[in-house]
Parts: C-alpha cells; sequence; structure tokens
C-alpha cells in the first residue's frame, strides 16, 4: 500500500526538494505540497494523508500548531518534523504532539531515505491484525523508528531465523526442545540450541528441565 505524503514547506525550492525525495522513495507517494500552515489544513482536511513532512517555520503559524490542531481535530496522520530548529525544548515539543520523526537541516537524501523506510516499517507493524505477543515486539517496533537494532544479535544469527524459532515457541507455549524447534523451523539442531540459548540470556525465554525419558533430563524452553 502506498504511503500518500503531504510536503509542508514555505521555501518553494526545498519544498520541491522535498517532493523529489520523497517521490524518489519506493512505496512512498506525494499528494499535496504546502507552503503555509493554512494551505496544510486545507489539504488535511480535504486529502486522505498518512504522514506529514512538516517544516516548523512556517510564514503564518508555527508547525507545532499545525500538530496540535491535527490531534484536536482526532487525526492519526503521522508527522515528520523537517526542520533547522535544535531548540531541546522544541524537540519534547515535539514528541509531547506525537512527531513521529525529526530530521534536521540540511542532510542528505540517505539520511531522509532511511526515515521513510523505518517509518514504512513501523507502520507495517502498527497496521497488522492481531496483539503484540510479548514486550519484545513492542519494542521492536518502537526501534524500527529510532534507528535501533531491532535484535543486537551475536554474529552468525539472523532477525530471519529468530522468528521462526520465536513462532515455533508461541505455537506451543508448553515448551520445546532444541530438536523440536530444529524440526519446526527447518534448521539443525545445533542452530536451533543457538538461537534458544540467545533467547534465554536476553530473557525472552525461559529454560526448564524435562523429565521422564530414561538418563538425562532435556532441556526444554518457553516463551517468557
Amino acid at each position: 500500500m502506498t504511503i500518500r505524503v503531504l510536503v509542508v514547506e514555505d521555501e518553494p525550492l526545498i519544498a520541491e526538494a522535498h517532493r523529489a525525495y520523497t517521490e524518489r522513495v519506493t512505496g512512498f507517494s506525494v499528494v499535496g505540497v504546502a507552503h503555509t500552515a493554512r494551505d496544510a489544513m486545507a489539504v488535511l482536511r480535504g486529502e486522505p494523508v498518512d504522514l506529514v513532512l512538516l517544516d516548523l517555520n512556517l510564514p503564518d503559524k508555527h508547525g507545532l500548531d499545525v500538530c496540535r490542531a491535527l490531534r484536536a481535530a482526532g487525526s492519526g496522520t503521522d508527522v515528520l518534523a523537517v526542520t533547522s530548529a535544535r531548540d531541546i525544548a522544541m524537540v519534547r515539543a515535539a514528541v509531547a504532539l506525537g512527531v513521529t520523526h525529526y530530521l534536521l537541516k540540511p542532510f542528505t537524501f540517505a539520511a531522509f531515505q532511511d526515515k521513510l523506510m523505518r517509518y514504512a516499517q513501523y507502520r507495517s507493524q502498527v497496521l497488522a491484525a492481531g496483539e503484540v505477543a510479548a514486550q519484545h515486539e513492542v519494542d521492536r517496533v518502537f526501534a524500527m523508528l529510532r534507528g535501533e537494532s531491532t535484535g543486537s544479535l551475536p554474529k552468525g544469527l539472523d532477525a530471519g531465523t529468530l522468528d521462526l524459532v520465536l513462532a515455533a515457541l508461541r505455537a506451543d507455549p508448553s515448551g520445546l526442545s532444541a530438536a523440536e524447534v530444529a524440526a519446526r523451523t527447518g534448521t539443525s539442531r545445533v542452530t536451533a540450541r543457538r538461537y534458544l540459548e540467545h533467547l534465554a540470556e536476553a530473557r525472552r525465554v525461559v529454560r526448564a528441565s524435562r523429565y521422564g525419558a530414561p538418563g538425562r533430563p532435556e532441556v526444554e524452553y518457553r516463551p517468557a
């Protein structure tokens, strides 16, 4: 699904640059460009907009007033502040008003693209059906926005396989051994154990001893 973007910037040349940057990022489309707060609100009342690229220093009203108007109207439209304002009080005010990202001018296309792609990942997560299973999934969503590593995985481990291991455990919360996880995920027992031990050290799963068979008890893992 295409993410619909409104560019709000009082300088026409800069506005055009932001429009062009946005159109270069796959999955994003500019539905309008506004040079004043009044024009921005007019577009927002008439067009479905997912994300506003918002300059804070507008000629008729401060950009954060646009945010306040959006929230007062009950709008869930996300806002990415694109500004040269470096005052920490301004940053705090932006956060309090639900600004998703804060990008300082000047910036490169790479930095701009990174913000948009992280926003797209975040949006795909929060619009997904269902509920989060645990705290780490909430942390992952917020990490997408902050630009942090979502897994902090040791060398040799990857997020895709980690998700498969977690999914297998959630499907059978009574507990699985490394061999059972390996069978469900298509990995080797050694690989499954590496991921399970990493999750246990991160306190995302708990270890327990499984008794019943002769000999040494088997270790099983359960979601934390």
